[in-house]
């Protein structure tokens, strides 16, 4: 059955059990790549002690920009991957060109479907996109706690199937995951649901998935690209959406140049905070701790009872 886990908080700690099913993984390398942090963090809680699981978007580094060496294009050869299609080009191309054992896309279980996500979370209620670039598909669907969840049940299933002699601790350790999950999105909704604005204006459009579970809106100075800059025009609308919407705080995140928003939000009087959107890990404590700190800065910023 399973053998004991620890929670969530400790994530960083793996063993180097190999799994059988993937021990072809080139030049003697991890079993497993996930493409970036919240699916590493997803597939080495759910594999548990059976299957060491490496980011492909090294720690700090914008995944939006990644790019891939050959040896690193290489080190896919023969190994079990996780991945988002569509949302990092560069790996995109890697797979076209080489064999992994196995490639999970998780975009189905994480509800992101191309233009039609786009379409969902990138509006923002009245305040429409005039003159702002809508190109590309926000990824962000980690920042909903079910969605994950739904991607946790999908890892589980699938490395059940290509290795069937530990599925019971798969489906356990994806079941206990989701009930971390589950009481955070109760945190959330509790925390969330009464507030005098419910307007997130921020550096970039990470955060539609978020808005959209708890009923929040997003006006974001940038696009899903957080390197497009904002037209005349799209400032602009964004000093309605304040003005119009009760927004007392701007948000910016560690790895887009703050210089913009902190400049609109100088000029209009308001106050300037941090929302992590979790691309890459925290650089201190672990998923639910960043979420925590972003619920800290929501409740504060949307002035939420």
């Amino acid at each position: 059955m399973n053998v004991p886990r620890r929670p969530l908080l400790a994530v960083s700690a793996l063993s180097a059990l190999a799994l059988t099913a993937c021990s072809g993984a080139a030049g003697g390398g991890p079993d497993a790549y996930a493409a970036l942090y919240p699916l590493q963090l997803v597939a080495s809680e759910v594999a548990g002690d059976h299957l060491t699981v490496e980011p492909i978007t090294p720690a700090g580094t914008d995944p939006h920009d990644l790019e891939l060496s050959t040896a690193a294009v290489a080190g896919l050869e023969g190994s079990y991957v996780v991945y988002l299609s569509g949302f990092q080009p560069a790996l995109d191309d890697a797979l076209d060109v080489v064999e992994p054992a196995r490639v999970l896309d998780v975009s189905n279980a994480a509800h992101v479907h191309g233009e039609e996500a786009a379409g969902e979370h990138g509006e923002h209620g009245e305040h429409g996109h005039e003159g702002h670039d809508h190109e590309g598909t926000d990824p962000h669907f980690w920042l909903d706690p079910l969605r994950l969840a739904d991607v946790a049940d999908a890892v589980a299933a699938d490395m059940s199937e290509m290795d069937p002699d530990h599925a019971e601790d798969y489906a356990a350790n994806a079941e206990r995951l989701r009930g971390e999950l589950e009481d955070l999105d109760a945190e959330y909704s509790a925390a969330l649901q009464d507030c005098e604005s419910r307007t997130i204006v921020a550096a970039h459009e990470a955060y539609g998935y978020l808005a959209e579970r708890y009923g929040l809106e997003q006006a974001g100075i940038s696009g899903v690209d957080p390197e497009s800059e904002p037209s005349p025009a799209r400032m602009a609308e964004i000093r309605e959406v304040v003005q119009s919407s009760g927004v007392e705080t701007i948000y910016t995140e560690s790895l887009v140049n703050p210089a913009v928003a902190e400049s609109l939000a100088d000029d209009l009087g308001i106050e300037v905070d941090v929302l992590n959107p979790l691309e890459t890990a925290p650089e201190e404590g672990t998923y639910l701790d960043a979420m925590r700190a972003n619920l800290d800065a929501l409740t504060t910023g949307l002035r939420c009872a």
